[in-house]
């Protein structure tokens, strides 16, 4: 059974992207899942979606193995704050993690690969771009040290691109600017070049704002709401 909503947001993204010149292709929708039942996930698994997010890592855990035999090739992504203490159940478990913030989650992530033997784990880190106290994510000033980590840890960990959530607002018009502050903020990192780190990814967008973000020049939205409607429990 096809799921409506999802295909809805697909036609949404592809007229945005011709509507400003880019192939749909170069961006990647990643329905997040959270809170969703499997059966959800399923169904839009059965209409080609292949990429999901988390926030929480034991739902991502509990979530990859009942699903692994219906969905062989569904790609998990992990979206929400990490503890270190929870990273065992994330690395080796999400293709990529968006919410790398802190010089000491990075270095539990790169020891939970050399732990499990794994030759990478793939990572973005999150960008507090509106210096909210409240949210997680590096500051600008941190993140030249941040990268510079990943490019110390022998290729056991890489950062592939950057990951914002902007302040919340009414009107989507408002999350433009943290989005071009955050492609700003890219192009002055790529200045240096750095062993491990490939900023080729934005994670940015979400349900109310996505067309604006992919306007802007991000590689990967986050949507939930708009695929699955309302959460259907709680953890």
């Amino acid at each position: 059974m096809k799921n409506p909503q999802l295909d809805l947001v697909r036609k949404r993204i592809k007229e945005v992207c011709r509507s400003v010149g880019r192939d749909p292709a170069s961006v990647t929708l990643l329905a997040v899942s959270k809170q969703q039942p499997a059966f959800s996930i399923e169904e839009a698994y059965a209409d080609n979606q292949l990429d999901f997010g988390e926030n929480y890592a034991q739902e991502l855990a509990e979530k990859s193995e009942l699903l692994s035999m219906s969905c062989p090739q569904m790609r998990w992504h992990f979206l929400g704050p990490l503890q270190r203490n929870k990273v065992r159940y994330v690395v080796g478990t999400a293709l990529l993690i968006h919410s790398v913030d802190r010089e000491s989650l990075l270095l539990s992530i790169a020891e939970e690969v050399k732990k499990k033997n794994l030759n990478t784990q793939d990572c973005l880190i999150q960008v507090n771009i509106g210096n909210e106290m409240q949210k997680s994510g590096c500051s600008e000033d941190e993140l030249p040290k941040l990268l510079d980590l990943f490019a110390s840890l022998e290729g056991r960990v890489r950062c592939l691109g950057l990951m914002c959530i902007p302040p919340i607002a009414i009107d989507p018009e408002d999350a433009r600017s943290s989005f071009r502050k955050l492609v700003a903020l890219r192009t002055k990192m790529q200045s240096k070049e750095r062993r491990c780190v490939d900023l080729k990814e934005l994670s940015m967008g979400m349900s109310q704002d996505y067309e604006v973000a992919i306007e802007e020049g991000a590689t990967i939205v986050r949507i939930g709401t708009s695929i699955f409607g309302a959460r259907r429990y709680t953890t």
